[in-house]
């Protein structure tokens, strides 16, 4: 008998935008702006992006997550007033202050308790965890977790030299996109595993420095910085260990999941993570050359790909990698 009741994702909506931007345009485009001589086809080479959604002038992290979070709704078939939990969990936000979830529900036209969460690239899972255990220690009877991430705005596309462009070449492996998932108590199945890994002392490998006390104006600080190299690095160093809890805990190797969505930066990066963990590839749900690295929506949007397909006790893997540095794995059984 379950000592504590169920709680699991039961709707799942995601929202990209239209304008579609091949890795040769964005080349071309930031060679241009920096006057150097890139070799041809090197933005696609290094990464195996072929193509990138970026977000128009009028499209920012809440209105994205918006779209995303009314199909969630429509699939369940509920309505904003139905929600009692509304959390905005990205990297990237419209404004500094108020909470994005705020502009999300206003347009929405619910009347939940809405915050904001932010870890970078585990917003999202640190959201849904974060919607499960409100519900377990009964603040909230059913969450909308929603992001919205607009990391191409923060490509430098004119570095001013070798250098810059060194210091800025991970983000341009970015797109933008948003996703969205009901969290709501359920009878069977549900989130069945959290684990977490965190090494704080890495916080300087990657990010965008500005916007905080530290940097609070200038557009030089609003670009994304970050080796690559590094944070491929950190990962391979801690992330074997979590896995290896899971199954332990869990007792639940490959062949329990019907599908292993793990965030995705490069195409390397991916093949990597599949060489150390031995995850069977055809598993894994490959959005990375199609649609780059979305940051804290790459989980969710490859959970809506997939949701069709999923029947009643499938179990899913997500394991996601952020910035900071953090790693965070969830265990979910459909219901």
């Amino acid at each position: 008998m379950d000592l504590l009741p169920r709680v699991g994702i039961t709707a799942v909506g995601s929202h990209l935008p239209q304008r579609a931007v091949t890795s040769r345009q964005l080349q071309d485009e930031v060679a241009a702006g920096a006057r150097l001589p890139l070799p041809d086809g090197m933005f696609e080479k290094a990464t195996g992006i072929r193509t990138r959604r970026f977000a128009g002038p009028d499209e920012h992290p809440s209105t994205l997550a918006l779209g995303a979070a009314r199909r969630a709704l429509a699939a369940r078939g509920l309505e904003p007033a139905d929600l009692d939990l509304l959390l905005f969990a990205s990297a990237s936000r419209d404004v500094c202050e108020p909470a994005t979830a705020h502009l999300v529900q206003a347009e929405l036209g619910s009347r939940a308790h809405a915050l904001d969460i932010s870890n970078a690239c585990n917003s999202f899972l640190n959201g849904i965890d974060t919607a499960r255990a409100m519900i377990l220690a009964g603040r909230a009877t059913r969450a909308l977790v929603v992001t919205g991430e607009t990391p191409s705005r923060a490509m430098r596309r004119d570095p001013s030299g070798l250098a810059e462009f060194r210091a800025g070449f991970a983000g341009y492996t970015f797109g933008d996109g948003a996703a969205a998932v009901l969290v709501e108590r359920v009878d069977r199945g549900g989130i069945l595993d959290v684990e977490t890994q965190t090494a704080s002392e890495h916080w300087e490998v990657g990010g965008i420095p500005g916007g905080g006390s530290r940097h609070p104006r200038g557009d030089e600080w609003s670009y994304f910085r970050g080796g690559g190299k590094e944070l491929r690095g950190v990962f391979e160093q801690i992330g074997a260990d979590i896995l290896t809890r899971v199954a332990a805990r869990t007792g639940l190797g490959w062949d329990a999941y019907a599908r292993v969505l793990v965030h995705q930066v490069t195409l390397p990066y991916l093949e990597r993570f599949v060489e150390l963990t031995g995850v069977p590839a055809d598993r894994l749900v490959v959005t990375v050359p199609e649609l780059g690295n979305l940051a804290s929506a790459t989980i969710g949007v490859q959970l809506d790909r997939i949701m069709p397909e999923l029947e009643t006790g499938d179990r899913v893997l997500m394991v996601g990698l952020g910035g900071g540095v953090s790693l965070m794995t969830m265990v979910w059984e459909k219901s």
